[in-house]
């Protein structure tokens, strides 16, 4: 395993993070194709005796499940200091907005519940999951500040959001000397590089670290065509994001397949080899123990300026979707 700096920070995290969204009860979540504790743990323990320490997970995955068996299987089989855990917090409800609960208070109530689901005193990376049209960014930003100078979290990150929206927040920490976000988890693969346009450039200019989810598209860039498996029949907010650009999106699967066997290697491989000379650590999910060993071998896996070409080349502009397209719509003034 190879390890980067993440962004400004002092984290050392491997070019790999787990991600963790599929680990959780199926029972009591929104996914249906989550694994239980028992298999959790021995991906987990697999992923750390391959070398990844970097672990990311959030409060709405299973309702919880996913911090708790993930922050139990951590504790078990490594020392703190060996670990990144991150985790992540959702807008306020309509809830909390009617009881005039503030940006500051729901990120303390969300915080405090996951360090107890995790079993933790701290988080290293609190990441705000999605922007949130109906709080003020001031609190968010205040709230976030007020975690990591109360030391329960190291970090903060931000996941789902425009280019101008980090800038404006980060520029408003700047100017009255609160904490800044460090990473950005972004929609972002092969299939999907919209982040290419604002979001890369701005980063790599402001040294904030790329730590992507969708990392192989729903696992669209690891099988080839006719494969299944039960998330691609299960997860539908996936075949949302991508169906209706699969007839563009194939002929670059289609040459990743075929770079794959040239080479020897699996496609998670290829795709995962390409993904890794854009960004610091791209968030790949794991439901068995050979999705690890996939993306591990990734990180040794050097591909040529031409064949990076290649696999670029018949990528065309794709339209936001998932939860970008609603923040989208939502800033043009329809609520979704």
């Amino acid at each position: 395993m190879k390890y980067t700096k993440l962004g400004k920070s002092e984290l050392r995290v491997s070019r790999i993070c787990m991600g963790c969204m599929g680990f959780g009860n199926a029972l009591t979540g929104q996914h249906s194709w989550t694994v239980d504790e028992k298999q959790t743990r021995e991906i987990i323990k697999h992923g750390l005796d391959k070398g990844i320490n970097f672990y990311d997970t959030a409060i709405v995955y299973q309702n919880g499940t996913s911090e708790q068996y993930v922050g139990k299987a951590l504790r078990d089989f490594a020392r703190r200091d060996d670990y990144v855990i991150a985790t992540k917090f959702t807008p306020r409800t309509q809830e909390e907005i009617d009881n005039n609960i503030s940006g500051q208070q729901h990120i303390e109530s969300y915080l405090d519940q996951s360090l107890k689901n995790l079993g933790m005193d701290y988080v290293d990376l609190y990441i705000y999951h999605m922007w949130d049209y109906h709080t003020p960014m001031e609190e968010i930003m205040e709230g976030l500040h007020r975690a990591v100078k109360t030391g329960k979290a190291r970090y903060i990150g931000i996941s789902n959001c425009f280019a101008w929206q980090l800038a404006k927040a980060n520029f408003h920490a700047r100017q009255n000397g609160l904490t800044e976000f460090i990473s950005v988890q972004g929609h972002y693969n092969l299939i999907a590089r919209e982040e290419e346009r604002e979001m890369a450039p701005f980063c790599k200019d402001q040294n904030i670290a790329l730590t992507p989810y969708s990392a192989l598209a729903g696992g669209r860039l690891s099988r080839r065509p006719g494969e299944t498996t039960k998330r691609y029949e299960e997860d539908s907010y996936a075949h949302f994001k991508y169906d209706s650009t699969a007839e563009a999106d194939e002929k670059i699967i289609g040459r990743v397949e075929e770079l794959a066997e040239k080479k020897g290697v699996s496609m998670t491989e290829i795709s995962l080899a390409w993904l890794l000379t854009k960004v610091a650590s791209p968030v790949v999910g794991a439901t068995k123990l050979s999705h690890v060993d996939g993306a591990v071998k990734a990180v040794d896996l050097e591909l040529t300026d031409n064949e990076i070409n290649y696999l670029e080349e018949l990528y065309i502009p794709h339209a936001l979707v998932g939860v970008m397209a609603q923040n989208g719509k939502q800033k043009a003034g329809n609520v979704v």
